[in-house]
């Protein structure tokens, strides 16, 4: 299969991912934008290296200035291109696995949106060219600084102090950008299992061997909490002081609250818990993918707004007041949801677990079937959405079923309260699936209960 967009950026096999049809990607970008300027940054993966040295040197050759940031997170490049006002193209393939790659475009505005996405489709297919005045330039520099700056600058130099943190570095392309940050904010720091080889950490569905290892660092090195992020950054990862890692709309929830948002919008995937907090007017729904939460935060009704996925990635749609400023980065962020429960706990005098379990009692779980037959997968949703029969006897397991939901996938609400979300990945052969109930354990339960249905059916 040939790559193709999904819910974030393109995404194909390393061998897919040809010079020809990187450098013609690039032209159909340019030619919809039409910049001056193009900003480049890529993470760690093997392969990232050469697919963004074909972009800088498309970019020149069509006469484009080319500012190369090298390797850093998705939304440090992000920063700096919107503060620039140019557009920019990350090479990574975020969480998935290293014989894969991609391109994320950014518009000087941010992130491109579903309709961008067409465009530059439309532009490709056409072979569209773009051609400046005369061969761009080509320079470096340093991205990296800023973005730490701003969150120092916003929580203030002691805002962690007395707290000891441990970073799990892998192969995450903000790892050093992260102890930066924390050291900044006046915690101590513990690095863990750096990785000169690429690792595939999903934030989203972190595997069981990885959750004994947090559990094992924290209670060894006496920990407060161990944070990390995806490949490139743009998800967060983030323990309690037992190495319980938090969910990603937990972590959207508790910074949310701290920011003072009053709209939030996020995925119809996340945690149930947002609807019942009375700080939130308002919350909108959308389908999975941070285009769709753009797009709903443009719509949202008060100017303090947010939005946040199940993976925790952040939006920053206002200017929030902390110890300082901090503007805003409509575009998904890991630091954010990092920081801001760390803080919200040191504030109130709490461990990050009792800060949790404060929150309305909601609990998720996630997992997803890799190295999936993508025809069978979709002949089973489908027959799943269409025929209540097969939908009725392949949930029923599960409970009664009280309502659907279509926004994205199937979303089956059961008359118990509990809730299980399937769909595939947009960008991956996965397939996903999501599991709510009243209880920790009943989460877990539901998910690999599930995990096993939907294997047989989509493997």
């Amino acid at each position: 299969m040939s790559p193709k967009f999904g819910t974030s950026g393109l995404r194909g096999l390393v061998t897919e991912l040809t010079d020809e049809l990187v450098a013609n990607y690039v032209h159909a970008f340019l030619s919809t934008v039409r910049p001056e300027t193009l900003y480049v940054g890529r993470d760690l993966r093997p392969s990232s290296p050469r697919i963004a040295k074909v972009i800088c040197e498309t970019a020149q050759v069509a006469g484009v200035d080319v500012v190369d940031c090298g390797t850093l997170g998705t939304p440090a490049l992000a920063l700096s291109s919107m503060t620039a006002k140019a557009p920019a193209i990350m090479v990574t393939g975020s969480h998935i696995p290293a014989d894969r790659n991609g391109l994320k475009f950014y518009l000087p505005e941010g992130e491109i949106s579903k309709e961008d996405e067409a465009a530059i489709n439309t532009a490709y297919v056409s072979r569209g060219r773009y051609t400046g005045q005369a061969e761009g330039t080509l320079c470096e520099q340093d991205a990296e600084t800023p973005y730490i700056d701003r969150y120092i600058g916003a929580f203030g130099a002691g805002a962690l102090a007395g707290m000891k943190i441990g970073i799990y570095r892998h192969s995450s392309v903000a790892r050093d950008t992260m102890e930066a940050i924390l050291k900044g904010l006046g915690a101590g720091i513990v690095p863990l299992a750096h990785s000169d080889t690429f690792i595939p950490v999903d934030t989203e569905a972190v595997d069981p061997e990885t959750r004994d290892e947090l559990r094992s660092w924290c209670r060894e090195n006496g920990l407060d909490a161990i944070a990390s992020t995806d490949g490139d950054a743009d998800r967060p990862m983030l323990t309690d002081e037992t190495g319980k890692v938090i969910p990603g709309d937990i972590l959207g929830v508790l910074t949310a609250r701290l920011l003072g948002a009053k709209s939030v919008v996020t995925p119809v995937s996340s945690n149930d818990m947002v609807r019942r907090l009375p700080e939130f007017d308002e919350v909108i729904l959308t389908r999975i993918g941070s285009p769709f939460v753009i797009a709903g935060m443009v719509q949202a009704t008060h100017p303090e707004v947010v939005g946040f996925e199940a993976n925790g990635g952040f939006l920053l749609g206002f200017e929030a007041q902390l110890s300082g400023p901090l503007a805003p980065l409509p575009t998904r962020d890991c630091m954010l949801p990092i920081l801001a429960p760390l803080v919200a706990a040191k504030q109130v005098g709490k461990s990050l677990a009792e800060l949790v379990a404060d929150l309305p009692p909601c609990f998720t779980a996630a997992d997803r079937v890799q190295e999936i037959d993508r025809d069978k997968a979709k002949v089973f949703l489908d027959g799943l959405i269409t025929d209540k029969t097969t939908r009725t006897a392949f949930f029923a397991p599960f409970g009664t079923i009280a309502t659907t939901d279509l926004t994205d996938g199937l979303r089956v609400d059961f008359d118990s309260g509990d809730v299980l979300h399937l769909r595939p990945s947009g960008n991956a052969p996965e397939f996903r699936i999501y599991a709510q109930a009243k209880s920790d354990d009943k989460a877990t339960t539901l998910i690999k209960s599930a995990y096993q249905r939907v294997a047989y059916e989509v493997l």
